[in-house]
Formats: C-alpha cells, sequence, structure tokens
C-alpha cells in the first residue's frame, strides 16, 4: 500500500506541489479571518443544571447580566458627591444606542456593594446589543472617556476580547522565538540547509491547515479562544517531527545509490508507514475528546485532531514530491556534519543498548521508582476552573476582576445564582383554546411572578452557614421565574462554597414552587467535576481499544500494545505530578510568569491526558516499528530490541529536541492554560524520549524475550489480513535447488552456515527449523526457516 502511494506521489509529485502552494496560497486570508470569531468558556456541561441556570439568566433576565464592568475611581472624592454621579452619568449617556442595552450604577440601583470599601470608587454594568464583541469595540473609547475619573474596563466581553489579542500575539511570539531555532538544529542535525529548510516548509503547511481547519470549525460550532495556540503547537511541532523521519529514510536511501524514484518508494514503505501509523494513533487519542460534552474540549479535540492528519499528509505527499525533485541535492549547501544519527559503529547509542540489554532489570526498576516520585505531587491534586487569571497581570480585565473581589462586596460578582420556578394558576378559568370571534374565548392570564413566591425558599437560604445576604436579582414573567442571588463570605472554589452549593439543592423549595435551578461558579465546578468524572472512563475506554487495534496491525502482537499502553500511564503520570508541582504548587509561577490558583483546572487536565498520550505513543511507534523489523531479520529478541534502539535513537532525540523547542516557545504564551498545556507536554517528551523509550521499553522487552510476539493462531491469521508490512515487496524468488547445512558453532560464538564453495551465512544464533530440528535452509544468500510455534514459512536477510 505505501509502496504503491509512495510511485504515485513521485509520478505526480508536480501536480502535487501545484496544487498544495495554491491551496496555502489561497487558503491563508480564510485562515487569518479566525481571529475575534472564536468563544469563551465552553468549560460546562451542557445538560448540568448551573448550565440551564447561566441560559436562563442570559435569555430571560438579559438585562440584569452585565456584559461590561467599567470601574470609575477619583483618589479623593467619595461616590457619594453629586459631581462624581454627574460625571459617570453623562459618560453612559453619550454611548450609542444602536450598541447599548442598558445600564446600571450604584445611583440607579441604590446597591451598597457597588459601592468600594473606601467609597472611591465604583462599577457601572453595561449589557450590549447584538454581536457583543463588535458592539464593545465601538464603545471602548467612549466608556473611558469620563471627566476626572480613572477608568477601567472589564467583564466578560472585554475579557474575551483581551484573550483573542493575547492569542494573536502568543502565536506571532512563539513563531518568532521558535522558527530560528529550530532552522539552525536542523542545519545541525542534517548539516545541509536544504534538507534543514524542508521541515519548516511541511510546518508552514500543518500551520495554515490549522488555522483554516479551525475558522471552518466556526461556520459549524463554537470554537474555543484557546484551540488557537494548542491547534497550533501541535500541528507545527509534529510536522517537524514527522518530516525528520521521512528525510532520514529518503537520505539513507539516496546515499545507498538508489534513484528518486526509488527512495522516495522505500522512504514511504518504511519512515511512511511509521509516520501513518503514529499520526493515526495521536488523532485517536485527541478524537477521545469529542465523547466529552464541554465545547472546550470537543473544539479543541476536533481542531487538534484534524490539524495532525494535515501535518501527516503534509510529511507523506508534499515532502516526498519535494525529495522526489530535490533528489541527493536534498544535501545542497552543506553547512555541517550531520551529527544527528549514530555512526556506523553504534557510538552512544551503542553504549546504551549494550548497557540495558546486559541489565535489563536494574534499568527497569531505576526508571519506574523515578516516574513514579515525578508522579506523586498528583496524589494531591485540587481541581479548579478558568477564570480571570488566566490573563497576564497586566491584563486591564483581570486587574478589573481582582478590583471588584477585593474593594467591593466578596463575590459580588460572582454570587450562588438561584432560579425559583413558581407554581402559577390562571386568573380567570380558562376557556377552551380557539381563535377568538368563533365561539371562543381568550385563555385567560396567569398569575403574575412577583418576589414574595420566593420569599419562603430565600429565608431558609438566609440561616445557612456562611451566607451573608439574598438578593432578589430579578423577575420572568415569561419564565415564571424569581432569580436569587446569594452572597457568601468563602471562595467560590473552596470546600464551604461547594457545600453552600449542595445545601441550597437539598432545601425544600416551599409551597407553590415547582423546581429550583442552581448556579454560579461554584454550582459550574461542581457539574464540571461530575460531567468529566462520568466521562473520562468511557474515554479511557474507546482511546485504549482503538489504539491497542492500530498497535495490533501495526506489529502483530498481543503483548506489545498492553505494554505500550502501561508505558504511557506512566509517562502521563509523570508529567500530571510536575504540572501539580509547577502550577498547583506555585513552584514555577516566578520562572513563568504566572499566578498560581491552588488547583489545576479540570478540563484542561483532560486535554493534557490526551495531547500526552498521543505524543506518547508517538515515540513508541517509531521505536517498536525498527524493532519489529529486526526481529522479523534476526528472530533474537534481544538483537532486535538493541539493533532497533541503536538505529532509532539518535532520530528519536533529534526529534524530540526540535518538538520541545516548539512546545517551548509556545509556553512563554501569556495565556496560563497555554503554559500549563506547554510544561505537560514538554515534560512528557523529555521522559518519552530519554527515560521510557531508551531504557525502560528496551529493558521490558529485553525482558519479556520471546513474548513480546506473542500472537494466538486465530489472531495470527487476522494479522495476515490486515497488516500493512513495512519495506518495498520484494521481487518473487525464482525456485532453486536447495541444500541442507547443519550448524557449525564456534566455542559459543556466531555460528557460521555454509561450505567453500558456498556464500558464507552469519546469524546471530542459530535458529532451528521445525522440519528438521538444529538445521536450516539455505537458497542461494537468503536464509530460509521456519518459526518453532509453526507460524510459517519467513523470509531473513543475511550478510554474503
Amino acid at each position: 500500500m505505501f509502496e504503491s502511494a509512495g510511485r504515485l506521489v513521485y509520478r505526480g509529485r508536480w501536480t502535487l506541489l501545484v496544487l498544495s502552494l495554491a491551496a496555502v496560497v489561497l487558503a491563508a486570508p480564510l485562515g487569518m479571518e479566525l481571529f475575534g470569531r472564536m468563544a469563551d468558556g465552553g468549560f460546562d456541561d451542557p445538560a448540568a443544571d448551573s448550565t440551564t441556570a447561566a441560559h436562563w439568566a442570559e435569555d430571560w433576565y438579559a438585562a440584569d447580566t452585565p456584559d461590561v464592568v467599567v470601574i470609575y475611581r477619583h483618589p479623593t472624592v467619595k461616590v457619594r458627591d453629586a459631581r462624581y454621579k454627574k460625571a459617570v452619568h453623562d459618560s453612559l449617556r453619550k454611548l450609542p444606542g444602536r450598541y447599548v442595552r442598558t445600564s446600571a450604577t450604584y445611583w440607579t440601583t441604590g446597591s451598597k456593594r457597588m459601592v468600594s470599601k473606601d467609597g472611591h470608587s465604583t462599577y457601572a454594568l453595561v449589557t450590549l446589543k447584538g454581536d457583543g464583541q463588535r458592539a464593545y469595540a465601538e464603545v471602548a473609547d467612549r466608556l473611558r472617556d469620563v471627566e476626572n475619573l480613572r477608568v477601567q474596563v472589564g467583564g466578560p466581553v472585554p475579557l474575551l476580547a483581551e484573550l483573542n489579542d493575547q492569542s494573536a500575539a502568543d502565536l506571532a511570539r512563539a513563531e518568532a522565538i521558535s522558527t530560528p531555532v529550530l532552522l539552525v538544529l536542523l542545519v545541525v542535525v542534517f548539516g545541509s540547509l536544504v534538507a534543514a529548510v524542508l521541515p519548516l516548509v511541511v510546518g508552514l503547511v500543518a500551520v495554515v491547515g490549522a488555522l483554516v481547519l479551525l475558522r471552518l470549525l466556526t461556520e459549524v460550532t463554537d470554537v474555543s479562544v484557546f484551540s488557537l495556540n494548542v491547534v497550533t503547537m501541535l500541528g507545527l511541532g509534529l510536522a517537524v517531527d514527522y518530516s525528520l523521519f521521512v528525510l532520514k529514510a529518503f537520505r539513507e536511501e539516496i546515499r545507498a545509490g538508489a534513484s528518486n524514484e526509488q527512495a522516495v518508494v522505500a522512504t514511504m514503505a518504511t519512515a511512511g508507514r511509521t509516520v501513518a501509523f503514529s499520526g493515526l494513533t495521536v488523532a485517536t487519542a485527541l478524537l477521545g475528546l469529542l465523547l466529552f460534552p464541554q465545547m472546550f474540549l470537543r473544539s479543541i479535540g476536533l481542531g487538534a485532531a484534524a490539524v495532525v492528519v494535515v501535518a501527516t499528509a503534509a510529511a507523506l505527499l508534499v515532502l516526498p514530491a519535494v525529495l522526489g525533485v530535490l533528489g541527493r541535492r536534498v544535501d545542497a549547501l552543506r553547512l555541517t556534519p550531520d551529527f544527528g544519527y549514530a555512526r556506523r559503529d553504534g557510538g552512544f547509542w551503542h553504549a546504551v543498548a549494550s548497557s540495558v540489554m546486559r541489565r535489563p532489570l536494574l534499568h527497569l526498576l531505576a526508571v519506574t521508582a523515578v516516574l513514579v516520585a515525578l508522579a506523586v505531587p498528583f496524589l494531591h491534586v485540587s481541581f479548579g476552573n478558568v477564570d480571570h487569571r488566566v490573563l497576564p497581570a497586566a491584563s486591564e480585565s483581570r486587574r478589573v476582576a481582582e478590583i471588584v473581589d477585593r474593594d467591593f462586596a466578596r463575590n459580588s460578582m460572582s454570587p450562588i445564582d438561584v432560579h425559583v420556578l413558581v407554581e402559577r394558576s390562571f386568573t380567570d378559568d380558562p376557556a377552551t383554546p380557539g381563535p377568538t370571534g368563533q365561539g371562543h374565548s381568550a385563555i385567560g392570564a396567569v398569575t403574575p411572578v412577583t418576589p414574595s413566591d420566593a420569599k419562603p425558599l430565600a429565608n431558609r437560604i438566609r440561616r445557612l452557614p456562611h451566607v451573608t445576604g439574598v438578593e432578589v436579582a430579578g423577575l420572568s414573567q415569561e419564565g415564571g421565574a424569581v432569580r436569587l442571588a446569594v452572597r457568601y463570605d468563602r471562595d467560590p472554589m473552596s470546600e464551604e462554597a461547594r457545600a453552600l452549593v449542595t445545601a441550597i439543592r437539598a432545601l425544600e423549595p416551599g409551597p407553590n414552587v415547582r423546581g429550583v435551578v442552581v448556579g454560579g461558579p461554584t454550582a459550574a465546578q461542581m457539574d464540571l467535576m461530575a460531567s468529566l468524572a462520568a466521562t473520562l472512563p468511557w474515554m479511557a475506554l474507546v482511546v485504549c481499544a482503538v489504539t491497542g487495534v492500530l498497535l495490533f496491525a501495526a506489529f502483530g502482537s498481543l503483548v506489545l500494545p498492553l505494554k505500550a499502553l502501561l508505558m504511557n500511564v506512566l509517562s502521563v503520570g509523570a508529567s500530571f505530578g510536575v504540572i501539580v508541582w509547577a502550577f498547583q504548587d506555585g513552584h514555577l509561577a516566578s520562572a513563568l510568569n504566572f499566578t498560581s490558583t491552588g488547583t489545576v483546572e479540570a478540563t484542561v487536565a483532560v486535554l493534557i491526558l490526551a495531547v500526552v498520550f498521543g505524543l506518547s505513543m508517538d515515540y513508541e511507534v517509531f521505536l517498536l516499528s525498527r524493532v519489529r523489523a529486526e526481529w522479523l531479520r534476526t528472530g533474537d529478541n534481544a538483537a532486535a530490541v538493541a539493533a532497533g534502539l541503536r538505529q532509532t535513537g539518535g532520530v528519536i532525540t533529534s526529534a524530540a529536541l526540535l518538538l520541545l523547542v516548539v512546545i517551548g516557545a509556545f509556553s512563554t504564551a501569556g495565556i496560563t492554560i497555554v503554559k500549563l498545556l506547554g510544561v505537560g507536554m514538554f515534560v512528557a517528551i523529555l521522559v518519552d524520549a530519554t527515560l521510557v523509550r531508551a531504557l525502560l521499553v528496551p529493558a521490558a522487552m529485553r525482558l519479556m524475550g520471546g513474548a513480546n510476539w506473542w500472537l494466538p493462531g486465530p489472531l495470527r491469521r487476522l494479522h495476515r489480513r490486515v497488516e500493512l508490512p513495512e519495506g518495498p515487496a520484494e521481487a518473487p524468488v525464482e525456485p532453486v535447488k536447495e541444500e541442507w547445512y547443519r550448524p557449525l558453532t564456534r566455542g559459543g560464538r556466531p555460528a557460521v552456515f555454509g561450505a567453500d564453495t558456498d556464500p558464507v551465512i552469519t546469524l546471530a544464533k542459530p535458529v532451528p527449523s521445525a522440519d528438521r530440528p538444529g538445521w536450516v535452509r539455505v537458497t542461494e544468500g537468503r536464509t530460509r526457516v521456519v518459526r518453532t510455534d509453526g507460524s510459517g514459512w519467513r523470509w531473513v536477510e543475511v550478510d554474503e
């Protein structure tokens, strides 16, 4: 399959390149439209009570739900001064009516909570019309134009605007940092400027593809504002990663004397197969996020999986087409020797492989102990939610939220939101429905809703611990509901606040009440955790099952997929432990310039789980592909593991280093969520490319021996049908005279087979024949053997 694909790519290389260039040029402007079209939030469960409460707050009490919070302050004049009132109201009256629906101030509401503790500050709540982002852009300057008062603007709509701007700035900065560093490292790895530029070209295609895919997604669903950096980081990183493996294979074929077409075909049949399986496993892990109802996870999961497919396709189509055109010129403009791969004698990776093969149990125990130690901080993890603190400390929207929480009544902007649904009756006996004037009378009016309908429940709420006040925040005659704002004196994410929400939900609603729905930040966090806990096991089951099937198809073993999943658990555990230590405990707050909230955001933790799981499987596939090829060639498990590590150690390390550069650049983002994801990925890749792939996996495979490749008979037959073999298909061997030779051993050293007039054939050890134990069959420089488990004939390449 991959060999045929290689031929098609080579034959249509110019067409592919022209179409790819046209697609990038035409699609880039569409991708730029993404900025400003992304949505904030998306961390709630659409089926949860807290989400229902939020929707009602927007639909039923739109005038009471502010889009913008404007803080006014004067150093000497107090809010109760008439001049203060005049300055604020004059400013608000100048706002265009086509953009502003309502505004509320201390003077219009009489609410004491809208005056700061020192009496010098107040805030106004502004509700916008239509498209909030567009309306805010039109009135932002006028909101700040207030005579003699210092003004700061925040609230949901300005916060989203700042997130959009920060995401764009973070993306530009990350690319400015990573691109020159990547170019230098690629020159060091390949030695050639031409070869070094090619992964960056593939990365550019992936980034443009990421922006276009996200832009198209905005037409059918909301896309989280946080997805831009996440998806772009994955697309660029994986594009460079996969390009490295394809380039390495192509250059080796060219140096071995292959023609351009032969090199492309062989590259697709070996590295191309591995990249395809790797891309599928990463995309599978990310698609597991679609099982969650939260928009944040679904939009990032869909966008990230799509960009992985784009990066994989670019590495398997665009890059081979370019290589087919360049041929030996891929090594043009040589600047340095290429240091990216091991020497012929094995070098460093030969020493590592030899050490692991000699003492596998020691390496297994030592590495496992290190990974468990890194994971220990996760035992005291505390989950929180996303708030204004994801923005940099200098952000105006963040400062507004902090000022309101610090200088005004506690939780004045984040009360527990209680909606009391009132039982209503008709004021007159309802008549039979039907058109008036045709023997029918109109339906009688229903009893209007009043604050007194919620009074019994409000009184019970006031008696609960930590409640400081209960206010009527709105009435909805359409919905038949009374909205209560419950004030309390604890942090919204504290245990006491959660206990308070639980207590309110458990209260007897009282007479004439048909239901009570509780929302607000605390209730939303509780509902979110319940939703994630219910969905996470299903995600794990589906992702592990699909990944296991892919690994079975790739490697023809039941043991290797299980081992890969176990190794990934260790990698993910180490990554999560470092995240808790760095972000929840705040040990990297100064170094990475963020504010520790004392929690880890729950949905981001799930996102990290999916991304890290996929990336950890990435290098597993590359390593096992080479090990399996050696196993099929020699039948010696220890020799196959050692050879696979020697062959992939240098290139996996180089690929990991390049990916770390991309992730490290994005970890400088101003948005804490992107920092958190970047650090989690950074740790996972660092651990995976060093401790896990270089030491733990080889040690485990050495200890398991031939059991690595165990496969029951029925599954073996199934695998033969679905297997996509690695390497170009061999031409049929013409029947020749076959002779039997008994193995000759020399003091336990490698056996030599053959006679004086025949080619000398050396194997790592004698491979017994099922037909004649202790014998092998030789046919013109190839050894044809039968597996002792009765699996059938296979060909083993040998040195002549």
